[in-house]
């Protein structure tokens, strides 16, 4: 009987049908034949791919190759940002908005309509008689917002009865005092030994409301901006703009931007675009700088207005839609307030304002610290002089020669740096030192 040779390997592609099976089967056992595993079902077929098993190698899967070789170059703090976000949202934020004018021009509704809040409701307004004799005093008003996670805790630090008064030559005294204070508050906080949970109160943006009905700013307007401007973000609005047209705001705001420049006062400076930025947040930048100072209508209502319900004020001949860019500048002053310039203030506050006082401060404490060691230092050569007419005549010498040697050092030590500078120099330190 003549040996047979084993038949070949299978291929892959092209199992073949064995005992009438399907093409299905004819699959299922080239697999289980690669793998070397008997089908228990289908004897006549595990026979075969048994014996095709037994005459080749057997297959290994291929391994994978790590996720980790596919990025050999990939650090990882490209997700320093996706850090500081997560650290930032689980701290929350803090804002310090103050407002600044006088009563009647939709402040507080304003800030209502800004946050979508009522931090107003308790409010009372003061008679004529109030008024006579009233003087500016600060309100500060605290509320927590959250939007999609996002935490703030929002102050509003109102001045009531700023302008109201018959006098009002010292209005502005009020808001640059609490300034100065939160200032200090801070400087204090911050130069302590627990830094760790220091509270933020300082102001980051001061929104001063200018009356519609004037030509431009009046000269309290000016006395207070001028002390305020190197002190705070100022924004200007124009409070009640829906009593103008649009001829007669452009014209305001004009005059506006005139006295201000004629005075050399500065208002916030928007920071320039990067140039990667993109073409629509170059166009809204440069809307908003625009539309400074921002006239701006007010309104806690909603009305329904051709089957919509906006945000605006019913009048006898319309609606005004405080939420139209075409009756107001709310979606402008919003928009940089709160969307787009909300961090910058703060870090203009930081940066700006706040170091400008850390130094004064700094120098302030510097002289102070001179004045008090010269004082210091007379007192004690006047104490010496006391000592010294009671002393024998011997001790004195003795005093004396003891200052004139520790005066001779003193010379030796300043003539010694003198001598590094010129020969000139050296040669007359030479001549004083052999005289001395």
């Amino acid at each position: 009987m003549k040996h047979q040779p084993p038949p070949p390997p299978l291929p892959l592609s092209q199992p073949p049908l064995m005992g009438g099976g399907t093409a299905a089967g004819g699959v299922a056992n080239a697999i289980s034949s690669l793998n070397g595993i008997s089908n228990v079902n289908n004897n006549n077929n595990s026979n075969n791919g048994i014996e095709a098993a037994k005459c080749r190698p057997p297959i290994y899967p291929k391994p994978k190759t790590p996720s980790f070789d596919k990025d050999r170059d990939y650090i990882g703090f490209a997700t320093l940002p996706e850090q500081v976000h997560r650290k930032s949202v689980k701290r929350g934020f803090e804002f310090t908005l103050m407002v600044v004018g006088e009563s009647g021009l939709g402040k507080s509704t304003l800030i209502n309509s800004l946050f979508l809040g009522d931090l107003y409701k308790n409010r009372q307004m003061p008679n004529v008689e109030e008024r006579i004799e009233k003087t500016t005093k600060v309100e500060k008003k605290t509320m927590d917002i959250e939007e999609r996670g996002v935490r703030l805790r929002l102050t509003v630090v109102d001045t009531p009865g700023f302008g109201d008064a018959i006098n009002c030559e010292d209005s502005w005294r009020v808001c640059t005092q609490y300034i100065d204070e939160q200032f200090r508050q801070y400087f204090t906080d911050e130069s302590g030994l627990n830094r760790r949970n220091i509270q933020d109160n300082r102001v980051h943006c001061c929104l001063y409301f200018v009356p519609p009905w004037g030509h431009s700013l009046r000269q309290m307007d000016l006395d207070l901006i001028r002390r305020l401007h190197r002190k705070v973000n100022i924004v200007l609005v124009i409070g009640k703009a829906d009593c103008l047209n649009k001829q007669e705001v452009r014209k305001l705001k004009e005059r506006i931007l005139q006295d201000l420049e004629d005075n050399h006062i500065q208002l916030y400076q928007f920071p320039e675009c990067d140039s990667d930025e993109d073409d629509d947040f170059k166009q809204q930048d440069r809307e908003l700088k625009a539309s400074i100072p921002f006239a701006v209508v007010g309104s806690n209502t909603i009305l329904e207005v051709a089957g919509k319900k906006v945000r605006g004020r019913q009048y006898p001949w319309g609606v005004v839609n405080v939420e139209d860019p075409e009756h107001s500048d709310f979606i402008k002053l919003r928009t940089f307030l709160i969307s787009t310039h909300m961090q910058d203030l703060k870090d203009t506050t930081q940066d700006v304002h706040y170091e400008n006082f850390r130094a004064q401060c700094i120098s302030q404490i510097s002289q102070h610290a001179l004045r008090e060691r010269g004082k210091l230092k007379r007192d004690s050569i006047s104490s010496t002089n006391g000592f010294d007419a009671a002393i024998s005549e011997t001790d004195r010498l003795l005093l004396q020669k003891d200052e004139e040697i520790r005066r001779m050092q003193d010379m030796l030590t300043q003539m010694q740096e003198k001598l590094k500078q010129t020969h000139m120099m050296e040669m007359k330190k030479n001549d004083s030192v052999i005289d001395v």
